[in-house]
């Protein structure tokens, strides 16, 4: 199952061209059993999952119409809960320190945006992440690595854009400021659910500015992967449904260059995530 938001409000992914998707308004289809509002379909999430799976339960009740792209908002997007994760690829690791336990800061929820965006750039120091976004869809409080993927809705890609001049500015860095700007959380295209995917542990993750290719990896470089993740924040505090893990990114930052790079205006970021689709990214001068 595909899940994404369109007009504020759940749909079904059915199709998708390079420009178009093809949506089901999950409201619409269920009878009103689910939605129209999107975190409703956290608090009820097993039982939305089995309806979204059972496609004859849906698929005479409510017509797929096309949409553009750029019309998709975030496919989670109120979440109560965000974490992000630093230095979590032993690439990206090389360039900065191997941690000895995951690194964790949080992104405001306000900084959420769809797949297709237009992004002003506060100052030139703006850089790119690229990310897997791992989606909770059961309350996860102390949950063991063995069972933590139980506790995984779906996955999705994700940009930490970071605006590094703010991030350094402070002692101690101002990691959740400094990636926080309006814009600077793109997910999507949609939720992937994890039965969609070969296999969840190890996907490729690319991100491009333009024709360049910034970043390159596998999910699986990870040195704390998503079960890891999991296991280590729900010891602290209980999980959420709908709370999103933002969980690292590769090497090939623009900071971590030598020189250093930045984002300008008018670059056009691309940012790929095997089997489950990618961003795209335009930038503005403030």
């Amino acid at each position: 199952m595909r899940l994404g938001l369109y007009d504020d409000r759940p749909v079904l992914i059915t199709g998708h061209r390079s420009d178009t998707v093809t949506v089901v308004d999950v409201a619409e289809a269920s009878g009103d059993r689910f939605g129209p509002d999107p975190m409703h379909l956290w608090e009820v999430w097993d039982d939305f999952r089995a309806w979204g799976r059972d496609r004859a339960a849906w698929a005479d009740r409510a017509k797929g119409r096309p949409v553009e792209r750029g019309e998709l908002g975030p496919p989670v997007p109120r979440p109560r809960q965000i974490f992000a994760i630093g230095t979590n690829y032993r690439s990206h690791a090389a360039e900065i320190g191997l941690p000895a336990v995951p690194s964790v800061f949080t992104k405001f929820a306000t900084c959420l945006t769809g797949p297709d965006t237009t992004v002003a750039l506060p100052s030139d120091t703006v850089d790119w992440e690229v990310e897997l976004v791992a989606v909770i869809g059961r309350r996860a409080e102390g949950v063991p690595r063995e069972r933590a993927w139980e506790h995984v809705a779906g996955l999705m890609v994700g940009q930490d854009l970071s605006e590094r001049t703010g991030q350094f500015a402070a002692d101690p860095a101002q990691f959740s400021l400094a990636k926080s700007h309006p814009g600077f959380g793109p997910t999507g295209p949609w939720l992937t659910t994890l039965d969609e995917l070969t296999n969840p542990a190890d996907l490729a993750i690319v991100c491009r500015r333009g024709e360049q290719e910034l970043q390159s990896g596998h999910t699986g470089q990870m040195i704390f992967d998503v079960p890891e993740l999991i296991a280590h924040l729900s010891a602290v505090t209980p999980l959420l449904p709908g709370d999103l893990i933002f969980t690292g990114t590769p090497s090939g930052v623009g900071h971590g260059r030598t020189p250093r790079q930045y984002l300008r205006p008018g670059d056009r970021l691309i940012s790929t995530i095997e089997e489950l689709g990618h961003l795209h990214q335009q930038f503005t001068a403030t």
